[in-house]
């Protein structure tokens, strides 16, 4: 089965609730490309360097990276 992640968001929006059965091949299939890339070594690497890099500004400054890269309100 060729992998188009478009096919998954196809198939969840024309499904509703029986998403979980119609789509499961296609979520599987998405799944297992997904996960393959953490069994190559550099890009485990650059995920946990990252990760790590993260976890050291959260310990700094007690915000998360998604909080701290949100845009503050303006007083204008």
């Amino acid at each position: 089965m060729a992998l188009d992640p478009a096919d998954l968001t196809i198939c969840c929006k024309e499904s509703g609730i029986f998403t979980v059965v119609k789509c499961r091949k296609k979520n599987s299939a998405l799944k297992e490309y997904l996960t393959a890339y953490y069994n190559v070594p550099a890009f485990y690497e650059e995920c946990k360097m990252e990760y790590l890099k993260e976890r050291e500004e959260f310990i700094k400054t007690g915000i998360p990276t998604k909080k701290r890269l949100q845009k503050l309100p303006t007083s204008t």
